[in-house]
């Protein structure tokens, strides 16, 4: 049994590390950390957590005593709460942008923020660290969209079968957060496909980053809000660079996953839905249709806010342990 803490809870994806965290048999929630809902049960926040008996507490990073901490803090906050709870020998994992980035510049470049407190971390995508992620202190959780982008490029990178990608992600509106704004304001966002940040998103150098430690290609990144609460789909249109079929594509999917507890791979010319991974951590891949210009059709859907974050989250969490690596997140999507 180790001791949990989450900084950030109140948050959708606070929430859905509260749902998981429940019934985890490891696991005792210490902490739920909130300053606007300080001593407010956390039912009053997340309506179907009324079972819970925990409330909210504004807590400073000193007076949280856990084995791990769950950061889920806005980018350029975190780096201001991690460096203390690694020093109090806490292990975090961090669902903000502030460690995911290999290349400290690049970061600083397309977040806006001086990094003030650099650390050492891991980047918390298990299907490429997993025996780095058991070993970590720090793990930076990847984000939503780099989760279903890396999955459905990698295979085609690492077997070097383009040189180009072009990522079309749509996702739904819980991935701005639990705070509307113009954008996710409903008159604007219902019955409209909107694209935005067309080439400069800043999870686009995330995807290039991680991917070019695979093989050599150009990644080009284009993010769509959608008028649905959960899910991304990620469409990837890769250009080969040699003769080959769809049927060899997809059988270098299923030999890259096979050993992969929340990635499936779906038979050839199968589309993903967001409908068969909601509420889930898995992660669906499918389409591996090639066309007459040599563009290679690969789509994956995700839950932004389990696989997208909170349920990675606990994956993580289950390696650094030593856990089961499904406990408590192994529940099947909500299809219809």
């Amino acid at each position: 049994m180790i001791k949990v803490g989450i900084i950030g809870a109140s948050g959708y994806t606070g929430g859905e590390l509260l749902r998981f965290l429940k019934n985890h048999p490891e696991t005792e929630i210490v902490a739920a950390t909130s300053r606007k809902y300080d001593g407010k049960p956390v039912y009053m926040v997340h309506p179907h957590l009324r079972d819970m008996e925990i409330k909210f507490e504004n807590l400073k990073p000193s007076e949280i005593d856990a084995d791990l901490v769950f950061t889920a803090t806005p980018h350029g906050a975190s780096m201001k709460i991690v460096p203390e709870l690694v020093e109090n020998g806490m292990k975090v994992v961090d669902l903000s942008g502030d460690y995911r980035f290999d290349n400290l510049a690049t970061y600083e470049k397309w977040y806006g923020y001086k990094h003030s407190h650099p650390l050492k971390a891991v980047y918390g995508l298990p299907e490429i660290n997993r025996e780095l992620i058991k070993d970590a202190d720090l793990v930076a959780n990847p984000g939503c969209y780099p989760t279903g982008a890396i999955l459905a490029c990698l295979p085609m990178v690492a077997e070097n079968i383009v040189n180009t990608i072009v990522v079309d992600s749509k996702s739904g509106v819980s991935g701005a957060g639990v705070n509307p704004n113009d954008a996710t304001h409903y008159p604007n966002c219902s019955d409209s496909v909107s694209p935005y940040a067309v080439t400069t998103h800043r999870h686009g150098p995330e995807i290039q980053e991680k991917l070019s430690n695979f093989g050599k290609t150009r990644v080009s990144f284009t993010p769509h809000l959608v008028p649905v609460i959960r899910g991304i789909m990620t469409t990837v249109h890769g250009f080969i660079t040699e003769d080959v079929s769809s049927e060899y594509v997809t059988e270098v999917y299923k030999e890259f996953y096979e050993e992969e507890p929340f990635v499936r791979v779906l038979d050839q010319g199968e589309i993903p839905r967001l409908s068969s991974v909601r509420g889930s951590n898995y992660c669906h891949i499918g389409g591996f249709e090639i066309d007459d210009n040599g563009r290679l059709v690969v789509a994956s859907s995700i839950d932004n806010l389990v696989k997208g974050a909170s349920g990675q989250a606990v994956h993580n969490m289950n390696l650094m342990f030593g856990f089961k690596e499904t406990e408590s997140i192994d529940m099947i999507g909500l299809h219809p």
